[in-house]
Protein backbone atom coordinates (compact mmCIF):
# COMPACT_ATOMS: atom_id res chain seq x y z
CA UNK A 1 0.00 0.00 0.00
CA UNK A 2 1.27 3.48 -0.90
CA UNK A 3 0.89 5.85 2.02
CA UNK A 4 0.16 9.59 1.87
CA UNK A 5 2.51 11.97 3.64
CA UNK A 6 -0.29 14.38 4.57
CA UNK A 7 -2.22 11.57 6.30
CA UNK A 8 0.83 10.94 8.48
CA UNK A 9 0.98 14.62 9.42
CA UNK A 10 -2.72 14.63 10.35
CA UNK A 11 -2.17 11.61 12.58
CA UNK A 12 0.81 13.25 14.30
CA UNK A 13 -1.31 16.32 15.05
CA UNK A 14 -3.18 14.16 17.57
CA UNK A 15 -0.04 13.58 19.68
CA UNK A 16 1.03 16.04 22.37
CA UNK A 17 4.72 16.85 22.84
CA UNK A 18 5.93 15.77 26.32
CA UNK A 19 5.92 18.77 28.68
CA UNK A 20 4.70 21.31 26.11
CA UNK A 21 0.96 20.89 25.71
CA UNK A 22 1.07 21.43 21.94
CA UNK A 23 0.72 18.81 19.23
CA UNK A 24 3.86 17.58 17.51
CA UNK A 25 3.25 19.29 14.19
CA UNK A 26 2.24 22.77 15.37
CA UNK A 27 5.07 22.88 17.92
CA UNK A 28 7.67 22.17 15.25
CA UNK A 29 8.81 18.97 16.97
CA UNK A 30 8.24 16.99 13.75
CA UNK A 31 11.17 18.05 11.58
CA UNK A 32 10.64 15.63 8.71
CA UNK A 33 8.30 12.94 7.42
CA UNK A 34 9.25 10.69 4.51
CA UNK A 35 7.00 8.10 2.88
CA UNK A 36 8.21 5.27 0.62
CA UNK A 37 5.36 2.93 -0.29
CA UNK A 38 4.26 1.40 3.04
CA UNK A 39 7.36 2.69 4.87
CA UNK A 40 7.28 5.83 7.02
CA UNK A 41 10.29 7.67 8.45
CA UNK A 42 9.61 10.30 11.12
CA UNK A 43 12.33 12.67 12.37
CA UNK A 44 11.38 14.38 15.64
CA UNK A 45 13.08 16.74 18.08
CA UNK A 46 11.90 16.98 21.72
CA UNK A 47 13.12 19.14 24.59
CA UNK A 48 12.65 16.53 27.32
CA UNK A 49 15.93 14.57 27.53
CA UNK A 50 14.62 11.72 29.70
CA UNK A 51 14.64 8.20 28.31
CA UNK A 52 11.05 7.78 29.49
CA UNK A 53 9.88 10.75 27.42
CA UNK A 54 11.66 9.46 24.33
CA UNK A 55 10.18 5.96 24.66
CA UNK A 56 6.71 7.34 25.32
CA UNK A 57 6.98 9.53 22.22
CA UNK A 58 8.08 6.62 20.03
CA UNK A 59 5.27 4.37 21.29
CA UNK A 60 2.63 7.06 20.71
CA UNK A 61 3.84 7.70 17.16
CA UNK A 62 3.79 3.98 16.35
CA UNK A 63 0.31 3.46 17.81
CA UNK A 64 -1.15 6.56 16.19
CA UNK A 65 0.16 5.91 12.67
CA UNK A 66 -0.93 2.27 12.83
CA UNK A 67 -4.38 3.30 14.06
CA UNK A 68 -4.98 6.38 11.91
CA UNK A 69 -3.06 5.70 8.70
CA UNK A 70 -2.21 2.03 8.06
CA UNK A 71 -2.02 -0.79 10.57
CA UNK A 72 0.79 -2.59 8.72
CA UNK A 73 2.96 0.46 8.07
CA UNK A 74 6.69 -0.04 8.60
CA UNK A 75 7.73 2.88 10.79
CA UNK A 76 11.19 4.25 11.59
CA UNK A 77 11.40 6.97 14.25
CA UNK A 78 14.49 9.13 14.72
CA UNK A 79 14.25 11.02 18.02
CA UNK A 80 16.62 13.89 18.67
CA UNK A 81 16.84 15.81 21.95
CA UNK A 82 17.30 19.57 21.67
CA UNK A 83 15.53 22.79 20.87
CA UNK A 84 12.44 22.10 18.81
CA UNK A 85 12.78 23.12 15.23
CA UNK A 86 10.66 26.04 14.11
CA UNK A 87 8.00 24.84 11.75
CA UNK A 88 7.98 26.97 8.64
CA UNK A 89 6.18 26.35 5.41
CA UNK A 90 8.81 26.25 2.65
CA UNK A 91 8.33 27.83 -0.73
CA UNK A 92 7.39 25.38 -3.45
CA UNK A 93 10.33 23.74 -5.18
CA UNK A 94 12.88 25.45 -2.94
CA UNK A 95 15.33 23.13 -1.18
CA UNK A 96 18.65 23.61 0.63
CA UNK A 97 21.66 24.65 -1.41
CA UNK A 98 23.32 27.42 -3.46
CA UNK A 99 23.22 28.18 -7.20
CA UNK A 100 26.28 27.76 -9.41
CA UNK A 101 27.79 31.08 -10.58
CA UNK A 102 27.30 31.80 -14.27
CA UNK A 103 24.88 28.94 -14.95
CA UNK A 104 21.32 30.17 -15.42
CA UNK A 105 19.34 26.97 -16.06
CA UNK A 106 20.24 23.34 -15.38
CA UNK A 107 18.17 20.70 -17.16
CA UNK A 108 18.52 17.04 -16.22
CA UNK A 109 17.69 14.66 -19.08
CA UNK A 110 16.71 11.28 -17.69
CA UNK A 111 15.02 8.00 -18.52
CA UNK A 112 14.03 5.16 -16.31
CA UNK A 113 15.25 2.68 -18.91
CA UNK A 114 18.41 2.38 -20.98
CA UNK A 115 18.37 2.20 -24.76
CA UNK A 116 15.59 4.75 -25.35
CA UNK A 117 17.89 7.30 -26.99
CA UNK A 118 18.28 9.66 -24.04
CA UNK A 119 21.86 10.63 -24.92
CA UNK A 120 20.93 11.17 -28.56
CA UNK A 121 18.07 13.46 -27.55
CA UNK A 122 20.36 15.34 -25.14
CA UNK A 123 23.07 15.88 -27.78
CA UNK A 124 20.60 17.14 -30.38
CA UNK A 125 18.82 19.32 -27.84
CA UNK A 126 22.19 20.88 -26.97
CA UNK A 127 23.22 21.70 -30.55
CA UNK A 128 19.75 23.06 -31.34
CA UNK A 129 19.93 25.38 -28.34
CA UNK A 130 23.37 26.51 -29.55
CA UNK A 131 21.98 27.11 -33.07
CA UNK A 132 19.30 29.31 -31.48
CA UNK A 133 22.01 31.49 -30.00
CA UNK A 134 22.08 30.23 -26.41
CA UNK A 135 25.27 29.52 -24.48
CA UNK A 136 25.14 25.79 -23.82
CA UNK A 137 27.01 23.37 -21.58
CA UNK A 138 26.62 19.59 -21.49
CA UNK A 139 27.72 17.37 -18.60
CA UNK A 140 27.88 13.68 -19.46
CA UNK A 141 26.91 12.19 -16.09
CA UNK A 142 26.70 8.63 -17.41
CA UNK A 143 29.91 7.58 -15.66
CA UNK A 144 29.73 3.93 -16.72
CA UNK A 145 28.70 4.50 -20.32
CA UNK A 146 29.85 7.94 -21.50
CA UNK A 147 28.84 8.59 -25.11
CA UNK A 148 29.04 12.37 -25.64
CA UNK A 149 32.71 12.44 -26.78
CA UNK A 150 31.78 10.15 -29.69
CA UNK A 151 28.53 11.96 -30.50
CA UNK A 152 30.36 15.31 -30.73
CA UNK A 153 33.41 13.89 -32.58
CA UNK A 154 35.81 14.82 -29.79
CA UNK A 155 36.71 11.36 -28.47
CA UNK A 156 40.43 12.10 -28.78
CA UNK A 157 40.25 15.51 -27.11
CA UNK A 158 41.34 16.27 -23.54
CA UNK A 159 40.14 19.18 -21.37
CA UNK A 160 42.89 21.76 -20.83
CA UNK A 161 43.83 23.29 -17.48
CA UNK A 162 43.25 27.03 -17.08
CA UNK A 163 44.12 29.35 -14.20
CA UNK A 164 41.07 31.12 -12.78
CA UNK A 165 41.61 33.44 -9.79
CA UNK A 166 44.73 31.54 -8.82
CA UNK A 167 43.08 28.12 -9.04
CA UNK A 168 43.60 25.46 -11.69
CA UNK A 169 40.34 24.58 -13.44
CA UNK A 170 39.34 22.22 -16.23
CA UNK A 171 38.36 23.93 -19.46
CA UNK A 172 35.48 22.00 -21.09
CA UNK A 173 35.98 20.71 -24.62
CA UNK A 174 33.93 22.72 -27.12
CA UNK A 175 32.22 21.28 -30.19
CA UNK A 176 29.44 22.72 -32.37
CA UNK A 177 29.05 25.59 -29.93
CA UNK A 178 28.51 23.30 -26.93
CA UNK A 179 30.88 23.07 -23.93
CA UNK A 180 31.37 19.42 -22.94
CA UNK A 181 32.73 17.46 -20.01
CA UNK A 182 32.60 13.68 -19.74
CA UNK A 183 34.44 10.95 -17.88
CA UNK A 184 35.12 9.62 -21.39
CA UNK A 185 37.76 12.32 -21.82
CA UNK A 186 39.77 10.83 -18.95
CA UNK A 187 39.60 7.11 -19.78
CA UNK A 188 40.86 4.91 -22.60
CA UNK A 189 38.29 3.79 -25.22
CA UNK A 190 38.48 0.15 -24.06
CA UNK A 191 38.74 0.95 -20.35
CA UNK A 192 35.78 0.03 -18.15
CA UNK A 193 34.97 2.37 -15.26
CA UNK A 194 34.56 0.01 -12.30
CA UNK A 195 33.74 2.37 -9.47
CA UNK A 196 31.44 2.23 -6.49
CA UNK A 197 28.96 5.05 -5.93
CA UNK A 198 31.21 7.36 -3.84
CA UNK A 199 33.97 7.28 -6.48
CA UNK A 200 31.51 8.09 -9.26
CA UNK A 201 30.00 10.91 -7.20
CA UNK A 202 33.46 12.36 -6.54
CA UNK A 203 34.27 12.35 -10.25
CA UNK A 204 31.01 14.15 -11.01
CA UNK A 205 31.68 16.79 -8.37
CA UNK A 206 35.08 17.44 -9.92
CA UNK A 207 33.54 17.96 -13.36
CA UNK A 208 30.98 20.33 -11.84
CA UNK A 209 33.03 22.38 -9.37
CA UNK A 210 36.58 22.05 -10.72
CA UNK A 211 35.60 23.17 -14.22
CA UNK A 212 35.49 26.65 -15.69
CA UNK A 213 32.12 26.60 -17.46
CA UNK A 214 31.87 30.39 -17.81
CA UNK A 215 28.50 31.94 -18.63
CA UNK A 216 25.92 29.29 -19.53
CA UNK A 217 22.25 29.81 -20.43
CA UNK A 218 21.41 26.10 -20.43
CA UNK A 219 23.42 23.35 -18.78
CA UNK A 220 22.17 19.93 -19.91
CA UNK A 221 22.97 16.88 -17.80
CA UNK A 222 22.85 13.51 -19.52
CA UNK A 223 21.94 11.20 -16.63
CA UNK A 224 22.43 7.42 -16.68
CA UNK A 225 19.40 5.10 -16.82
CA UNK A 226 17.52 4.34 -13.61
CA UNK A 227 16.92 6.27 -10.40
CA UNK A 228 20.05 5.70 -8.34
CA UNK A 229 23.10 7.12 -6.69
CA UNK A 230 24.30 9.27 -9.60
CA UNK A 231 20.92 11.00 -9.82
CA UNK A 232 20.96 11.85 -6.12
CA UNK A 233 24.56 13.05 -6.34
CA UNK A 234 23.72 15.42 -9.19
CA UNK A 235 20.69 16.85 -7.42
CA UNK A 236 22.70 17.13 -4.23
CA UNK A 237 25.45 19.08 -6.01
CA UNK A 238 23.48 21.26 -8.43
CA UNK A 239 20.30 23.38 -8.27
CA UNK A 240 18.47 21.56 -11.08
CA UNK A 241 15.94 23.84 -12.77
CA UNK A 242 13.88 21.02 -14.19
CA UNK A 243 13.93 17.52 -15.64
CA UNK A 244 13.13 16.15 -19.09
CA UNK A 245 12.11 12.48 -19.31
CA UNK A 246 12.82 10.52 -22.49
CA UNK A 247 10.92 7.35 -23.37
CA UNK A 248 9.87 5.27 -26.34
CA UNK A 249 6.15 4.48 -26.83
CA UNK A 250 6.75 0.89 -25.70
CA UNK A 251 4.97 -0.11 -22.49
CA UNK A 252 8.12 -1.56 -20.92
CA UNK A 253 9.94 1.75 -21.39
CA UNK A 254 6.91 3.72 -20.17
CA UNK A 255 6.80 1.73 -16.93
CA UNK A 256 10.34 2.85 -16.14
CA UNK A 257 9.68 6.41 -17.34
CA UNK A 258 6.94 6.63 -14.70
CA UNK A 259 9.55 5.86 -12.06
CA UNK A 260 11.80 8.56 -13.48
CA UNK A 261 9.01 11.14 -13.16
CA UNK A 262 8.16 9.88 -9.67
CA UNK A 263 11.77 10.30 -8.54
CA UNK A 264 11.86 14.00 -9.44
CA UNK A 265 8.39 14.59 -7.97
CA UNK A 266 9.20 12.96 -4.63
CA UNK A 267 8.67 15.42 -1.77
CA UNK A 268 12.27 15.28 -0.60
CA UNK A 269 13.61 15.99 -4.13
CA UNK A 270 10.87 18.19 -5.61
CA UNK A 271 12.44 19.04 -8.98
CA UNK A 272 9.89 20.26 -11.56
CA UNK A 273 9.36 17.89 -14.47
CA UNK A 274 9.43 20.02 -17.61
CA UNK A 275 7.88 17.26 -19.67
CA UNK A 276 8.17 13.96 -21.53
CA UNK A 277 9.79 13.33 -24.91
CA UNK A 278 8.66 10.42 -27.09
CA UNK A 279 11.72 9.12 -28.94
CA UNK A 280 11.52 6.55 -31.77
CA UNK A 281 7.86 7.55 -32.01
CA UNK A 282 7.50 6.10 -35.50
CA UNK A 283 9.67 4.82 -38.35
CA UNK A 284 9.85 6.78 -41.59
CA UNK A 285 11.82 5.24 -44.49
CA UNK A 286 13.98 7.69 -46.43
CA UNK A 287 12.33 6.71 -49.71
CA UNK A 288 8.81 7.13 -48.22
CA UNK A 289 9.06 10.30 -46.10
CA UNK A 290 5.29 10.60 -45.67
CA UNK A 291 4.82 7.09 -44.30
CA UNK A 292 4.78 6.38 -40.56
CA UNK A 293 5.19 2.90 -39.07
CA UNK A 294 4.60 2.69 -35.31
CA UNK A 295 7.09 -0.04 -34.48
CA UNK A 296 7.15 0.48 -30.69
CA UNK A 297 3.51 1.48 -30.29
CA UNK A 298 1.64 4.71 -30.90
CA UNK A 299 1.64 7.82 -28.66
CA UNK A 300 2.52 5.87 -25.53
CA UNK A 301 4.67 8.65 -24.05
CA UNK A 302 2.05 11.23 -24.97
CA UNK A 303 -0.59 9.30 -23.05
CA UNK A 304 1.87 8.93 -20.16
CA UNK A 305 2.32 12.69 -19.97
CA UNK A 306 -1.45 13.11 -19.85
CA UNK A 307 -1.79 10.51 -17.09
CA UNK A 308 0.95 12.13 -15.00
CA UNK A 309 -0.23 15.68 -15.81
CA UNK A 310 3.16 16.81 -17.11
CA UNK A 311 3.76 18.55 -20.47
CA UNK A 312 4.32 16.55 -23.65
CA UNK A 313 7.38 18.10 -25.28
CA UNK A 314 7.31 16.38 -28.64
CA UNK A 315 8.06 13.28 -30.63
CA UNK A 316 11.23 12.28 -32.48
CA UNK A 317 10.94 9.78 -35.36
CA UNK A 318 13.06 6.66 -35.76
CA UNK A 319 15.22 7.65 -38.73
CA UNK A 320 18.39 5.87 -39.83
CA UNK A 321 20.36 9.09 -40.29
CA UNK A 322 19.91 10.02 -36.60
CA UNK A 323 21.85 6.91 -35.63
CA UNK A 324 24.41 7.44 -38.38
CA UNK A 325 24.92 11.07 -37.36
CA UNK A 326 25.54 10.06 -33.74
CA UNK A 327 28.09 7.44 -34.79
CA UNK A 328 30.14 9.85 -36.91
CA UNK A 329 29.98 12.63 -34.32
CA UNK A 330 27.75 15.19 -36.01
CA UNK A 331 24.33 15.43 -34.29
CA UNK A 332 21.43 14.96 -36.70
CA UNK A 333 19.76 18.25 -35.71
CA UNK A 334 22.47 19.98 -37.78
CA UNK A 335 21.05 18.50 -41.00
CA UNK A 336 19.42 21.66 -42.33
CA UNK A 337 16.07 21.52 -44.09
CA UNK A 338 15.25 17.99 -42.92
CA UNK A 339 12.41 16.39 -41.00
CA UNK A 340 14.90 15.61 -38.23
CA UNK A 341 16.00 19.24 -37.80
CA UNK A 342 12.36 20.33 -37.66
CA UNK A 343 11.51 17.70 -35.04
CA UNK A 344 14.39 18.69 -32.77
CA UNK A 345 13.66 22.41 -33.24
CA UNK A 346 10.04 21.87 -32.19
CA UNK A 347 11.19 19.86 -29.16
CA UNK A 348 13.77 22.48 -28.16
CA UNK A 349 11.29 25.36 -28.44
CA UNK A 350 8.90 23.47 -26.16
CA UNK A 351 11.67 22.82 -23.63
CA UNK A 352 12.66 26.50 -23.61
CA UNK A 353 9.03 27.53 -23.18
CA UNK A 354 8.56 25.16 -20.26
CA UNK A 355 11.72 26.54 -18.61
CA UNK A 356 10.33 30.06 -19.02
CA UNK A 357 6.99 28.95 -17.54
CA UNK A 358 8.73 27.19 -14.68
CA UNK A 359 10.91 30.20 -13.85
CA UNK A 360 7.89 32.50 -13.98
CA UNK A 361 5.68 30.38 -11.73
CA UNK A 362 8.16 28.94 -9.23
CA UNK A 363 11.12 30.12 -7.14
CA UNK A 364 14.56 28.62 -7.89
CA UNK A 365 15.10 24.96 -7.15
CA UNK A 366 18.18 24.46 -5.02
CA UNK A 367 20.46 21.50 -4.45
CA UNK A 368 19.08 18.85 -2.09
CA UNK A 369 20.91 17.63 0.99
CA UNK A 370 21.12 13.92 1.79
CA UNK A 371 20.56 13.49 5.53
CA UNK A 372 19.60 9.85 6.15
CA UNK A 373 20.04 6.47 4.54
CA UNK A 374 16.28 6.44 3.94
CA UNK A 375 16.11 9.48 1.70
CA UNK A 376 16.81 13.13 1.26
CA UNK A 377 16.61 16.32 3.26
CA UNK A 378 13.70 17.42 5.42
CA UNK A 379 10.80 19.06 3.67
CA UNK A 380 8.32 20.43 6.18
CA UNK A 381 4.59 19.98 5.94
CA UNK A 382 3.17 21.58 2.81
Amino acid sequence: MKLNKQDVYKALEKITVPGEGKNMVDSGAVTNVMVFGDEVVVDITINNPSLQARKKTEVEILKTIHAEVYEKAKITINVKVGAAAVSEKPKANEIKGKPLPGIKNIIAVASGKGGVGKSTVTANLAVTLAKMGFKVGLLDADIYGPSMPIMFDVAQEKPLAVNIDGKSKMKPVESYGVKLLSIGFFTQPNQAVIWRGPMASKALNQMIFDAHWGEIDFMLIDLPPGTGDIHLSIMQAMPVTGAVIVSTPQEIALADARKGVAMFQQDSINVPVLGVVENMAYFTPEELPNNKYYIFGKEGAKHLSEDLKVPFLGEIPLVQSIREAGDIGRPAAMQEGTLIEAAFEALTKNVVQEVVNRNTDLPPTEAIKITTMAGCSPVNKQ
